[in-house]
């Protein structure tokens, strides 16, 4: 029979990343808990973390073994905190994944209020606009723009991408003119997330509802879509901006629409968590207050 505790050292090991990492959160010898490892894997018959100087990795199998386990370890977990604590009020630490300029748009009162309602859930924001790994990376609710992947996690549309579409300066289009088609983009310049050679890979629903698929050459980068908005206003070409990112831009005249009959595709904001199964009160709260501000909002979303 397993041991249920050699079971939750090795999520915890997973976890961390580390033995050395996993047995100083748990306060017991670095060998201790190489060994307990090491046995489980005996008891399995397969190996479950590849081991090298300077990193573990998840075999194929301790993959699937790990998430198998993790949820139950959790819920066991906070099932004994719960009853040694004598309460069920949402407790612990939330770590939260979301692009790089996401406090641009979700108002900080909004996490403040939150705070002051479970004093003793602390929050955790890694703001990149790099895709993380939920697991890897032990994040417990991540904000990802594009379409939902079948990537084994739980995940929900929040926001459509109404609005989205192409704009420009009027500086920039008065010195090299107005595209009136979308293969005049070919012409033109672009201001865009980084691409492989240096060309954006735009797609769109026209006004016939037929999508389309263009390139355009991009000379600014940018990894954050505040930077891409500064650079279009700056005149450095034309870039695909969410709705709610290029409005008072648009109304104070510092952009303009270019071929405003067509619409990006694909994009939008949603909400990712590893689990729906046996989820800490902590994180289902952030869950909750997330669904009820921004469900069905206009919102700028990058592809985390």
């Amino acid at each position: 029979m397993l041991d249920l505790n050699d079971v939750a050292l090795f999520v915890q090991v997973v976890r961390s990343g580390s033995f050395a990492e996993a047995a100083r959160r748990l306060g017991m010898p670095s060998n201790t808990v190489s060994r307990r490892v090491q046995q489980l894997e005996a008891q399995l018959e397969s190996r479950l973390l590849q081991r090298s100087t300077r990193k573990l990795t998840l075999t194929h199998a301790g993959q699937g073994f790990y998430e198998r386990c993790v949820d139950a370890v959790d819920g066991l977990m906070d099932a004994g905190q719960e009853l040694m604590m004598g309460s069920e009020e949402p407790s612990g630490l939330v770590r939260i994944a979301a692009m790089a300029d996401f406090f641009d748009f979700f108002p900080m009162e909004w996490v403040a209020d939150f705070l002051a309602a479970h004093p003793r859930v602390q929050l955790d924001f890694v703001l990149s606009d790099a895709r993380v790994d939920l697991i890897a990376d032990r994040i417990d609710v991540a904000f990802r723009g594009g379409p939902l992947q079948d990537s084994g996690y739980v995940g929900r549309q929040l926001l459509k991408n109404d609005g989205d579409g192409m704009v420009a300066s009027p500086a920039y289009i008065a010195a090299r003119g107005t595209p009136l088609s979308l293969q005049d983009l070919a012409h033109h310049d672009g201001v865009s997330f980084g691409q492989p050679g240096g060309m954006a890979h735009w797609r769109f629903v026209g006004p016939d509802g037929i999508e389309e698929q263009v390139q355009i050459a991009s000379r600014f980068h940018a990894n954050t879509a505040q930077a891409l908005r500064r650079a279009t206003v700056a005149g450095l070409g034309i870039a695909v901006l969410p709705g709610a990112l290029s409005s008072l831009d648009l109304e104070a005249g510092r952009l303009v629409r270019v071929l405003p009959q067509y619409r990006r595709i694909g994009f939008g904001l949603n909400v990712l968590y590893p689990s729906r199964r046996q989820l800490p009160l902590a994180v289902s709260a952030f869950i909750g207050l997330v669904m009820e501000k921004l469900e069905l909002k206009a919102f700028p979303a990058r592809m985390q």
